[in-house]
């Protein structure tokens, strides 16, 4: 192939979708080129049309899209219409994907290792005798611990973000010429996701790996991507190298997506923040939550010995406060959480609610105990039933409490859906008719339908794209505010969390390395793992012993 020839070239592609006997354009004459060996990154809000893009270039789009003008060529070769037989050939040998959602991506019946090892001998990407050992260095590769021991078992052991890292190993196992890669970090704490980009880095350098990367991290994409393409309703706002077009953007839409990046503006919403610090100063500080060393110990069916997930841990959250708990996957987080909604008990040590024990067998307790703390889920779409309204599945909670009469039930529904900004048509809305930043907001009313004390909000924007993550953030620290909820924040994105939180503990392995003020812990880090965890960040450092971060 020539060096003048592009490994992809997408030029005046426009596609469109049929529904119900119209055709509705989604992406209109977009173009662009990824070289080999260097990233080029889609960003856009939801409904943007990145998505439609990578499918298009895979041949993978639905049967409902129809390309109605552009070509697409891979290494020359035009791909709009080459035969399924060829792209058979060029899909995982030469042309890998990475999608979004990795638990519909992997069956749910077979082991890790065996789907592996079926790519590596589709694909002939190694020996017969060496794909047992080509299985184990390729999820040791993408961050795994104990590869061997993950290659037994099944995707509905592992956790999200194992699961994304499972689909990137099969996608690199035919080490193929192009990656496109949707949203491929977004499950990821940031030293797995610096450890996988590294790898894709590396790749790129070794065998001149071309990527399309699709993301709404526009810092990610600054490090690692060398051109971006931005998009808005499926057409190109502007293109060019990533550090022109993010240092100095010539349209407000470019400039209002970087304004979004909590990592790019560590400091957003510290106006709001330095009020309620403001208010708490002035009242007498009270502990809400309080872990007094807490130790859980769990058994592990089929394998020897035992998991210490939390090791004498302790921390106190203060009430109007929003405490973070941040840490790698596997370091405690969400075992924190279950124990808080009483989803589990203390092996040992105490978790306490306003000073008093949660641990209670009786349901008339864990029921009390529920009206005060509250869970917002990582992922709205699971947590709703898709066959309520919004304004039912608000009003759920208090009729399962025995709330109230079905009237003032509804009328309270409404009164939180229109709180949390969401409009009288979609009350009535069901799940899938709403978009994942509406879904959330749902999840948030819902959560407040009992009045509860604390929330318990995990992951809850990273799911989102960063428009629809901003406006959910603003969300949180408003009705904080107004309602003087405390919240315990789970998340993997430290610029989130140096926007919102008031304190921070870090957990490794189920150990507090570090704890205290967000401003404390962030700014001047004392442990190397909270360091390691900081330098993951896009953009951040720990240089000189402070952090250094976007002005």
């Amino acid at each position: 192939m020539s060096e003048s020839v592009p490994l992809l070239s997408v030029e005046g592609l426009t596609v469109a979708y049929r529904h119900r006997g119209r055709v509705r354009p989604t992406v209109t004459d977009v173009s662009f080129t990824v070289p080999a060996g260097k990233a080029v990154a889609l960003v856009g809000e939801s409904g943007s049309g990145k998505t439609t893009i990578a499918n298009t270039v895979l041949r993978l789009a639905a049967p409902t899209a129809v390309v109605r003008s552009g070509h697409i060529r891979f290494r020359g070769e035009a791909l709009l219409t080459a035969r399924d037989r060829r792209l058979r050939e060029l899909r995982g040998n030469e042309i890998a994907y990475v999608p979004q959602d990795p638990a519909n991506s992997l069956n749910p019946v077979r082991t890790i290792g065996s789907q592996l090892r079926e790519t590596l001998r589709v694909t002939g990407a190694a020996e017969p005798k060496q794909i047992p050992e080509r299985v184990t260095a390729l999820l040791a590769d993408v961050g795994i611990a104990r590869p061997a021991e993950v290659a037994r078992q099944y995707p509905h052991q592992l956790s999200g973000g194992m699961l994304q890292r499972v689909l990137i190993a099969s996608a690199i196992a035919a080490r193929p010429a192009l990656l496109v890669a949707d949203e491929p970090t977004s499950a990821l704490d940031v030293t797995v996701q610096r450890r996988v980009l590294d790898l894709v880095d590396r790749l790129r350098a070794e065998l001149g790996l071309g990527v399309l990367l699709i993301t709404h991290d526009l810092a990610v994409a600054r490090q690692r991507c060398e051109e971006l393409v931005v998009l808005e309703q499926g057409r190109v706002r502007e293109a060019g190298p990533t550090g022109t077009v993010l240092d100095d953007p010539r349209s407000d839409y470019t400039r209002r997506l970087a304004a979004d990046v909590p990592a790019l503006n560590p400091d957003r919403f510290a106006a709001a923040t330095r009020v309620n610090s403001t208010v708490r100063e002035q009242e007498p500080t009270r502990t809400v939550i309080e872990l007094v060393d807490v130790t859980k110990v769990f058994r592990r069916p089929g394998a020897q010995g035992s998991l210490t997930a939390l090791d004498a841990v302790n921390l106190t959250v203060a009430a109007g406060a929003t405490h973070a708990i941040v840490g790698e996957s596997g370091s405690g987080k969400t075992t924190i959480a279950r124990l808080l909604l009483g989803l589990e008990r203390p092996t040992s040590g105490r978790v306490l609610l306003d000073g008093k024990p949660l641990a209670d067998d009786s349901d008339a307790a864990m029921r009390a105990v529920r009206e005060q703390i509250q869970l917002v889920y990582q992922n709205p779409f699971v947590s709703l039933d898709p066959t309520y309204s919004a304004a039912r599945a608000v009003a759920e909670p208090l009729l399962r409490h025995g709330i109230g009469t079905r009237s003032s039930r509804a009328r309270r529904a409404r009164e939180l859906l229109h709180l949390v900004g969401l409009a009288e048509h979609t009350h009535d809305s069901l799940p899938a008719r709403l978009s994942g930043g509406q879904r959330q907001r749902v999840a948030i009313a819902r959560a407040l339908a009992l009045e509860p004390r604390v929330l318990v909000l995990d992951e809850p924007t990273s799911a989102l794209d960063v428009t629809v993550q901003a406006r959910i953030l603003e969300l949180i620290v408003d009705l904080q505010r107004e309602l003087g909820s405390t919240y315990v924040l789970i998340s993997h994105d430290l610029g989130v969390v140096r926007q919102i939180t008031d304190t921070v503990t870090v957990l490794r392995h189920g150990v507090v390395v570090e704890s205290g003020s967000a401003a404390a812990v962030l700014d001047a880090p004392a442990d190397d793992y909270t360091r390691d965890l900081i330098d993951s960040v896009p953009g951040w450092s720990t240089a000189e012993g402070r952090v250094a971060v976007p002005a």
